[in-house]
Formats: structure tokens, C-alpha cells, sequence
């Protein structure tokens, strides 16, 4: 009976510290993806895609997300409950979260709902580093330091409809970046393998890229990869 006790004990501690960390927003992660998406491959599936209510994104890398994510390959998620997306706190981003955070999900859409998913699911997980505008502001400010279209264009991938091997695409963005993406790839509607997002690794504080702990996992390239166009 005794050490049943104590068992019931140590269990009622273990819960009191997990849920002290939880309200006093304990890290609770190792580090971020960047995923940046190609929109030329996202619409060119069996689902299609549309543009949001802006207009047709440019033809670029837009951001995914800003992912937290554990060493061991596992991640955060849903955070805060109480901490809902509010556009009036990134009202000054709106531009540039239309021009290089672009939804392109049926139906057309003003990006709210994506954004709301992204800072609900994902960005309440780094409330000790961010707030909702922090974590917007750096996903932009990190993207913009990789320039990955203008990398590809420099060593001949272009979005072109031509196809390129998985060496070909991740040479040519270490080199101008210095680091290795990982390289997520989709299926057209005739069943190519086509270049869809490139994962980026950033340090827990957000604030400079880093080599990969461990790889997202994600969908194989084949060995011959489309870049298409958009």
C-alpha cells in the first residue's frame, strides 16, 4: 500500500510540472522547419489549386510554415488553445503575407484561415520566443534571406517544365545558401515527380538557419524531377 502511494504521488507531480510548463509556455521543441512550397507544383495535382482573392501569387517560393520540431522527429502541436488568431495583430504584414504566404486552397480565399492554422497549430508552440507578429515577421524575414528561385536559376533549374536530378537541385541551393535543403516532391496529374517544398532548418530562437538534426520525412523524388512552370 505504501508504495502504491508513493507511486500515486510521484504521478501527481510528474502531471503538476507538465501542466506548470505548459502555462508558463516551456520550450518545448528543438528547432524549426521552414517549408517553402513551390505554387507551380501545388497546383499542378489532380486537386488543382486556386488563387487566393489577390490575385495569382507571383512565381516564387511561398512559405509554408514555420514548424517547431523535436530531435527526435516528433513536434509540437496546438498549443495554446486560448491564443487564436487575431489579423489585427499583423495588419502591418498583410502585404507581404498575400505576396509570399499565398493560400492557394479551394475554394478562393482571402489566406486568413491558412495563417490562423499556421500561428494556431504550430506558432503557439513558440510563444515563449514569438508573439503572433514575431512569428510571422520571422518566417518572412527568414525566407527572404535564401532567394532559392534566384539560386536554381543561377545553376540552370529553371521552372520550365524541364526535369533536373535531386543532386542538381540541392547543389545548386547549398552552394548559394550554404546549407542542404531536404526536397519534398509531389505527383503531377500524369504521375511525374515534381520539386513541391524544400524544408530549411532554423535554431529554436528563430533567428539563423542551421544544419538538419533530422529529416521531416516527407514524399521520395523520383530520379527525374519536374520544375514547372506557373
Amino acid at each position: 500500500m505504501a508504495a502504491w502511494a508513493t507511486y500515486l504521488s510521484l504521478a501527481a507531480v510528474l502531471l503538476l510540472v507538465q501542466a506548470v510548463g505548459r502555462c508558463s509556455g516551456a520550450q518545448d521543441y528543438d528547432f524549426f522547419f521552414l517549408v517553402l512550397q513551390w505554387p507551380g507544383s501545388y497546383c499542378d495535382t489532380r486537386q488543382s489549386c486556386c488563387y487566393p482573392r489577390s490575385g495569382k501569387p507571383a512565381a516564387d517560393f511561398g512559405i509554408h510554415g514555420l514548424w517547431p520540431n523535436r530531435e527526435d522527429g516528433s513536434y509540437p502541436q496546438n498549443c495554446n488553445p486560448d491564443s487564436e488568431f487575431d489579423p489585427s495583430k499583423v495588419s502591418d504584414l498583410m502585404g507581404s503575407l498575400r505576396a509570399q504566404w499565398p493560400t492557394l486552397a479551394c475554394p478562393t480565399n482571402d489566406g486568413l484561415r491558412f495563417w490562423a492554422h499556421e500561428w494556431e497549430k504550430h506558432g503557439t508552440c513558440a510563444e515563449g520566443v514569438f508573439n503572433e507578429h514575431g512569428y510571422f515577421q520571422a518566417a518572412l524575414r527568414l525566407r527572404a534571406q535564401l532567394r532559392v528561385l534566384d539560386a536554381l536559376r543561377d545553376a540552370g533549374v529553371n521552372p520550365d517544365g524541364g526535369y533536373y536530378t535531386l543532386a542538381q537541385i540541392k547543389d545548386a541551393i547549398q552552394r548559394s545558401t550554404g546549407f542542404e535543403p531536404f526536397v519534398d516532391c509531389n505527383r503531377d496529374e500524369s504521375g511525374n515527380s515534381q520539386l513541391y517544398q524544400l524544408y530549411f532548418c532554423v535554431d529554436a530562437a528563430g533567428s539563423r538557419f542551421i544544419d538538419c538534426p533530422v529529416s521531416p520525412g516527407g514524399r521520395p523524388c523520383g530520379s527525374r524531377i519536374e520544375f514547372p512552370a506557373f
